[in-house]
């Protein structure tokens, strides 16, 4: 009994509740007549393609400024990276890791600019980052009809000018993580007398890059400076009479989230095949800020166990509740709906929980 009330105070009410929902949807597969195999296997492609947005989330809540609601503008950043490679037929890994390489410094430069903005106005980050989110998103929107492609994969068919609101990466780097070290029963002839299991794989590749950067991030955090942005995200005034510059390590943060979104919507997208542009970016933070809160996280303290903990329970839970919903209610474009419910729902759980995680 002791263990298991330790076991609870660990990991809190509300999370255990999740995590039995979310049990509750993986056994109901099998009487409902849902392919496991193929529904398992997406559920892991699904926390590895959005583990680095989450990851960013993270960096931004240890250096002290709260939930990123500024996230669009890495991915913003991403995207433009990503549009360069495709500008230039850029293919395979070495393609992707040239996307992400000329995504970076685009991220740093507007990640330091956009570290001055929040360091003006500390107490309202989140607020006024969701304004700079929306803001810049639609700034883009101009720009990514004026800059100078031309590439006719990627630019509007009949003008020439300006990039289509969604670009395919069929041609340069189409899931090739993903399918990078692959785990696949149907080629591997494994399983294949059983229906449940035939179409079940591990998107190796994938997993193993968001296993890396979490391995990073938590190295990270035992370094010197991981240890100082801890100290001063968690106790401001405290860190200043050690003589820590917080604004400074408040900049380090937002800078290093940014470039880490930046990375991460490049990881989105080959796992995604596409690259969706102009509006698209413009909510992409609230699901990040939703798993890492259901993680366990708060606007002040955040941990890598956070990040793989939520990411895990936020997607498994959204692809799991929309098939096992229109095996219940037989009843055309219930799919839509029921992901748009399931998706807020968890959102405004994860809000719920600020207040009562940031009170511990």
């Amino acid at each position: 009994m002791n263990r298991i009330k330790r076991a609870v105070d660990y990991l809190g009410v509300s999370k255990l509740v999740v995590l039995g929902f979310l049990l509750v949807l993986m056994l109901s597969v099998f009487p409902l007549g849902i392919n496991p195999g193929m529904i398992y296997a997406d559920c892991l492609v699904r926390v590895g393609m959005n583990g680095f947005l989450v990851l960013a989330m993270m960096i931004s809540i240890v250096c002290g400024a709260g939930l990123n609601f500024g996230l669009p503008i890495g991915i913003l950043c991403g995207l433009f990276g990503g549009s360069i490679a495709v500008q230039f037929d850029w293919s395979g890994l070495g393609g992707f890791w040239g996307a992400c390489l000329v995504s970076i410094p685009v991220a740093i430069i507007a990640g330091y600019l956009y570290a001055l903005l929040l360091n003006h106005v500390k107490g309202s980050e989140m607020t006024v980052g969701n304004y700079m989110a929306f803001s810049i998103v639609s700034l883009m929107s101009i720009f990514w009809l004026i800059l100078p492609y031309s590439n006719p994969k990627i630019v509007w068919p009949i003008t020439g000018v300006g990039l289509r609101t969604t670009m395919t990466l069929e041609d340069n780097f189409d899931k090739v993580l993903d399918n990078f070290l692959k785990i696949d029963f149907q080629e591997m002839g494994i399983l294949q007398d059983s229906a449940n299991w035939k179409d079940f794989s591990v998107p190796t590749g994938l997993l193993l890059t968001f296993a890396v950067g979490c391995l990073l991030m938590w190295l990270f955090m035992k370094t010197k400076v991981g240890v100082i942005m801890r100290c001063s995200g968690v106790n401001p005034g405290f860190s200043k009479t050690l003589g820590v510059n917080n604004s400074r390590v408040r900049t380090i943060g937002i800078v290093a989230s940014t470039v880490i979104a930046a990375i991460g919507i490049n990881v989105y997208s080959q796992s995604y095949g596409f690259y969706q542009f102009y509006s698209a970016p413009l909510m992409m933070a609230f699901p990040a800020m939703a798993a890492i809160l259901i993680g366990g996280a708060t606007p002040k303290k955040a941990t890598v166990f956070n990040v793989v903990l939520g990411v895990i329970l936020f997607q498994c839970l959204l692809t799991l509740a929309t098939p096992v919903a229109n095996a219940l209610i037989n009843a055309g474009s219930i799919s839509e709906v029921v992901r748009i419910i399931v998706q807020n729902g968890i959102i405004l759980y994860a809000l719920t929980k600020i207040k009562a995680n940031g009170g511990k």
